[in-house]
């Protein structure tokens, strides 16, 4: 059955037809063959031959050209076009022919040769795992067993730890592994390190942010090591198609983009895809259960008048064809008005957006369709933005298919993190033989696992990133089938503008990867770890960067690292490793165990196990609901016991930002420009029952658990009432002209800042307890800061300039995802004012001291006219704060 007969399927004979708002034809790509490369060892073209590679894509031969020739590679082409053969090829076969020259003559000395090493890092075990099962497939293909694979983590047990280090020729790690055991223990690892031929870096696009940062420096460190014992390994990289690869891939490597060939031309072929942008139904009525929630007047709504249209400068009214000659469903194929491109008082043409109605939730829409979509057939995945998502969405689907026949829910199930490893590999097995139809998941299953044959995917939320939202496409339609991709809004106005203007979510270039290994807050740790491995020698500097002499010498002015006329020297006991954590996970992750047996259900990660299984929280694994009997914070343990319940739990909090220290200050007329040290502080107060699955509020319960704070950097800025006044922002309309300031100036920061957006949190407030009047706080989401902040008051008004232009510049009428909305924000983006936003920032500049904004910043490069995307950022781990 083709994307046309399931989209039937989904629109159910026309009677969900107005949920479509769009329908994009994506057409077919026809592939481009090569012929093997002649250095190709015979053996492995044999095992790809017999997988049914009977020639690569060009794309897989160019990259494996310039790998095979010694130059660092990095391969963005999209999901599914055979990024893995690109990379094994040339390094397999340099594998191969090494063993093969070691033996050639093995009674002379001096034929002697060391077999060459590869190394492999992932950013996931799960990937790690799926590339070994692959290569056992590739090598037992090939009727080979010369070449030595194995994976070497966290979890791998102390005589398998040995025996990789004595023997194996390619080893898949991950970054975090490289980080905490091998590089601090380079010497126990000298035989992989000396032969080191090749680095694999896969998904590195999923390198970003501070993590990207600390990764950058990581690899730094390895090729710093592989030299000191004559290796000089090739680095190729694997990524989704991303903006400006090259130069991503080189500030990665910490070399010259220069140095880097980039191979984008993705020649793999590509079956006709149908993407359809879907809004779920208004609810029936006014009596559900969040009605009484609902006040008659939104006090916080902005009433925008739209003025006469002028002709002479409104803008044309969209044709509602793409420019690929896409069709338009639902409202998009009605006359749609011109938007303006400015809010209220900026003398433009505007368009009132009404507020909507209560709809459906994205959960019971997608599991409504994956159930259809089952019952048609298909295979399917459907990915939510939570592990309670995915849960949530097996078990509706279940129940739905239960109804029609009792042998179908048998082929749903979730898939997530915090399950086990053996359980994830069981389910990707079951859904790549067909043993299950469909898989509810986060997007734990975007990045690189093998499954293909899909049918359809269905995301319920937007993802975060374009590049997300393509790499999760991906997975329909996989070698060159044809395949069905639906992205289902939720009740956000985020969600509700994307599947409303599509040029915003699929015709916009996706973004770049974006992260700093200058960053003195990361650089620093990574340095001491560098000289405990081996003493830092002046001449290697050069390769962790410019600012790495002046924070040398703060490290040794302050007594962390020891100056000698060899280099710089760590002379502590312990590890200097532990100076840093690569993903800043905040501890160590929570168990989950069944109380009656002892056995382990799950992990859930340490920063959110106190809102997700508190005592009395419903956990679901694998459809099986538990409930929470005692959470054991300081033993990490929570202990559930099995129970089918028809409710679910959803934890309270609150979140406060208490200033500690204010470091520098700045004074702005009447306002004030800070920057210091802040505590914000999580607690969670309890819990509400709701009965699923109409969610009505069953019973609320109160916790007591311990209060979470972050203590790091922030900047802020007050504006006191008279500030409000001139700007026209009443008290009514300050709390939403605030916040809309503090999500448009978080979105703005990374352009100045080379950090990511989910990287940052933030805080606006009309009376603020340590400041005494209306306050905007942008803080670093990493303990101790991560100097994200700080740039932020150097950059002042660059910084909020950059972010009223951006504001101004913006088509929509009263805010979109491009300007005011945060895809992250605790609130659901309520309430934002676009209009006194654009306003107030105004005023506040108005304030700010001339010559500061007419100086350029030294180390910002030169003066930036266009305005920058600020499309919502991927979706990761939790951070502080609400935008």
């Amino acid at each position: 059955m083709g994307p046309g007969e399931l989209l039937d399927v989904l629109l159910a004979g026309g009677r969900r037809a107005e949920r479509a708002t769009h329908v994009r034809h994506v057409p077919a790509r026809a592939g481009v063959r090569s012929e093997w490369p002649a250095w190709a060892d015979a053996d492995l073209v044999r095992g790809y031959r017999a997988l049914g590679v009977d020639r690569p894509w060009a794309h897989q031969v160019e990259a494996a050209e310039s790998v095979h020739g010694g130059r660092h590679t990095v391969l963005a082409t999209s999901t599914g076009s055979g990024k893995s053969l690109a990379f094994w090829l040339p390094a397999l076969s340099a594998v191969r022919s090494g063993a093969a020259d070691a033996v050639l003559d093995p009674g002379r000395i001096e034929s002697a040769r060391r077999r060459p090493t590869v190394l492999y890092l992932s950013p996931t075990k799960a990937l790690a795992a799926d590339q070994l099962a692959g290569l056992h497939r590739l090598l037992h293909a090939a009727g080979t067993s010369d070449v030595r694979v194995a994976t070497c983590d966290g979890d791998t047990g102390r005589d398998e730890r040995r025996w990789v280090r004595e023997h194996a020729d390619v080893v898949l790690t991950n970054p975090d592994f490289l980080h905490f055991a091998l590089l601090p223990q380079h010497r126990t690892w000298s035989r992989v390190l000396s032969s080191l031929a090749y680095v694999v870096v896969d998904e590195c696009h999923a390198f970003r942010g501070v993590f990207g940062a600390h990764v950058g420096l990581v690899l730094r460190r390895l090729r710093r090591l592989a030299a000191a014992y004559g290796a000089s390994p090739v680095v190729v990289m694997a990524s989704a198609t991303t903006a400006d690869p090259a130069a991503s891939a080189g500030r990665l490597l910490g070399v010259d983009p220069a140095e880097v060939h980039a191979v984008t031309a993705d020649a793999s072929p590509a079956g006709r895809k149908t993407v359809v942008l879907w809004q779920p139904p208004e609810l029936p009525g006014t009596d559900g259960p969040w009605a009484s929630l609902l006040p008659a007047d939104d006090p916080w709504a902005t009433v925008l008048t739209v003025p006469a249209a002028d002709t002479a400068e409104g803008r044309d009214a969209p044709d509602g064809a793409g420019a690929d000659g896409a069709t338009t469903g639902g409202d998009a194929a009605r006359a749609v008005p011109a938007e303006g491109t400015g809010p209220l008082g900026t003398g433009e043409q505007l368009v009132a957006v009404p507020q909507d109605r209560p709809r459906r939730t994205a959960t019971a829409e997608v599991a409504e369709l994956l159930a259809d979509l089952v019952i048609a057939g298909a295979r399917t995945l459907a990915f939510t933005r939570s592990r309670r998502g995915a849960e949530s969405v097996a078990t509706t689907t279940r129940a739905h298919l239960a109804e029609v026949d009792p042998t179908l829910p048998s082929l749903v199930s979730s898939y997530r993190g915090g399950y086990l490893p053996e359980e994830r590999r069981a389910l990707e097995q079951a859904i790549r033989s067909g043993h299950l139809r469909a898989l509810a998941t986060t997007n734990a299953l975007e990045l690189g696992v093998d499954i293909s044959g899909l049918d359809a995917v269905l995301i319920a939320g937007w993802p975060g990133t374009r590049v997300s939202l393509w790499q999760q496409a991906g997975r329909a339609g996989r070698a060159g089938a044809d395949g069905l991709v639906v992205l289902v809004a939720r009740e956000d106005p985020l969600d509700t503008f994307l599947v409303h203007h599509p040029e915003a979510a699929l015709d916009a270039p996706v973004e770049a990867t974006v992260f700093d290994p200058q960053n003195p807050y990361v650089l620093a740790p990574h340095l001491c770890a560098a000289a405990a491995e081996q003493p830092l020698r002046a001449d290697e500097l050069d390769l962790f960067g410019p600012r790495a002499a002046e924070l040398l010498a703060e490290l040794t002015e302050r007594g962390i690292l020891r100056r000698r006329p060899s280099g710089w020297y760590w002379t502590h006991a312990e590890p200097a490793s532990r100076m840093t954590d690569l993903r800043g996970s905040g501890g160590q992750p929570v168990r989950v165990v069944e109380t009656a047996t002892g056995r382990l259900l799950g992990t859930v990660d340490a920063a959110s196990a106190d809102a997700t299984v508190h005592p009395g929280a419903v956990y679901v694994h694998l459809g099986a609901t538990f409930v929470v009997d005692e959470l054991h914070l300081e033993d990490g343990v929570a202990l559930a016991t099995r129970r089918d319940v028809d409710f679910g739990t959803w934890a309270r909090w609150v979140t406060s930002t208490e200033v500690v220290e204010v470091e520098r200050e700045v004074t702005w007329g009447p306002l004030t420009w800070s920057f210091g040290q802040v505590d914000v502080t999580t607690q969670v107060l309890g819990y509400q029952r709701k009965r699923l699955p109409d969610l009505r509020v069953l019973s609320t319960h109160e916790l007591d658990l311990p209060a979470r704070t972050l203590r790091t950097a922030a900047v802020w800025w007050t504006a006191p009432p008279e500030v409000l006044a001139e700007a026209g922002v009443t008290l009514e309309v300050a709390p939403g002209a605030l916040h809309a300031a503090e999500h448009a100036s978080i979105g703005l920061l990374p352009l100045l800042a080379t950090c990511d957006r989910w990287d940052l949190g933030g805080l606006s407030t009309v009376v603020h307890a340590d400041t005494g009047v209306a306050t905007v706080f942008v803080h670093d989401g990493h303990p101790g800061g991560a100097g994200f902040a700080e740039r932020g008051f150097e950059l002042g008004p660059t910084w909020l300039r950059a972010t009223r232009d951006a504001i101004a510049a913006c088509p929509c009428g009263t805010g979109c995802p491009a300007c005011v909305q945060s895809p992250k924000c605790g609130n659901a983006n309520e309430p934002l004012d676009k209009a006194g936003a654009l306003r107030l920032l105004t005023t506040v500049l108005a304030h700010a001291p001339r010559e500061t904004v007419a100086r350029a910043d030294p180390g910002a490069g030169p003066a930036r006219a266009e305005t920058p995307d600020l499309a919502p950022g991927p979706p990761g781990a939790p951070r502080s704060g609400t935008a």
